[in-house]
């Protein structure tokens, strides 16, 4: 398999990963962006080409990380620039539940948000997920769980 199609075959669901992570489509579109260069400056070297897509998705999550750590460094420093997270066109195509859903997980704190986004958004395994992540299995259970508990609680209050 090329970049080109890989980039082909998996660009839009990581896209839609790192959108649920950082919250706007531009930013998200920028970190796969950045992780696909990543490949493919490295390709000549890559030995092992069947674990590209793990591969893709940690550098997916650790460029969303970098933007969260960017966006807090400009919070400090007074410059707090909300990103919009619904445009009004994704606002009319969602129904109202699925609105408050993803609402709910961006308001997850950084670990639970990645943790949920990737086992039930993106269907990886417990094992796959704590790959990405770089943490154990364990820790993808409990953290998960606690995700869970959080939204179940959140969603509710919104009855």
């Amino acid at each position: 398999m090329t970049v080109a199609e890989l980039f082909a075959a998996h660009r839009l669901g990581l896209v839609r990963f790192a959108f649920l992570l950082v919250g706007d489509q531009e930013t998200a579109e920028d970190v796969v962006q950045d992780a696909f260069a990543a490949v493919h400056r490295r390709w000549r070297r890559l030995a092992d080409r069947d674990q590209l897509l793990p591969y893709l998705r940690t550098a997916v999550l650790n460029g969303c990380r970098a933007v969260h750590r960017r966006r807090a460094i400009a919070r400090r420093f007074g410059i707090d620039r909300e990103v919009p997270f619904w445009s009004a066109e994704s606002s009319a195509l969602l129904g109202e539940t699925r609105r408050e859903v993803f609402a709910a997980v961006r308001d997850l704190p950084r670990r639970r948000r990645e943790a949920v986004v990737l086992r039930y958004y993106l269907d990886l395994s417990e094992a796959e997920t704590a790959a990405v992540m770089g943490v154990s299995r364990g820790t993808v259970k409990s953290t998960t769980a606690r995700a869970l508990r959080t939204l179940a609680e959140k969603l509710e209050e919104g009855r």
